[in-house]
């Protein structure tokens, strides 16, 4: 059965992945990595525009499926050794996450709507994906089950 995640990376490291066909998590870890199954949908929400020190952005910044079975190491430097899926991005447009915030069911506290995106990697509903897609503007057709 399919899942649906989010995924809180900076946009810089989001764009990075689009380019590639790829996400990582959690610093490069694979224990999260693991939870995710081919066919699976993820959206990359983006707390700010660079890792660390860039300007706040607040916004679903991609989507895509996976489409690897099991997650897989690459050497991106001589001391960094990430985990890796590889994803089909869809086409989609940027979305800000304020206008969403009373819509998204994982939100249970519209006060304290950051709150959930502390988690880094974490599932969603099929009913809040599809919220977050749709505002992405993208096709839903390629959403059914």
């Amino acid at each position: 059965m399919r899942k649906y995640w989010i995924n809180v990376i900076s946009k810089d490291h989001v764009l990075r992945g689009v380019q590639g066909g790829f996400t990582q998590a959690d610093h490069g870890k694979n224990t999260r990595l693991q939870r995710l199954q081919k066919g699976d949908f993820l959206v990359f929400y983006s707390p700010k525009t660079q890792y660390q020190h860039g300007i706040v952005l607040q916004t679903f910044t991609a989507l895509g499926e996976i489409i690897d079975i099991n997650p897989y190491q690459v050497e991106d430097s001589e001391c960094f050794h990430p985990w890796r899926r590889n994803l089909r991005f869809l086409e989609s447009r940027e979305a800000p996450i304020r206008p969403l915030i009373d819509k998204l069911t994982f939100i249970q506290d519209p006060k304290r709507w950051g709150y959930p995106f502390r988690r880094g990697l974490f599932e969603i509903s099929a009913l809040d994906f599809r919220c977050i897609a749709g505002a992405m503007t993208c096709d839903l057709h390629e959403f059914t089950d």
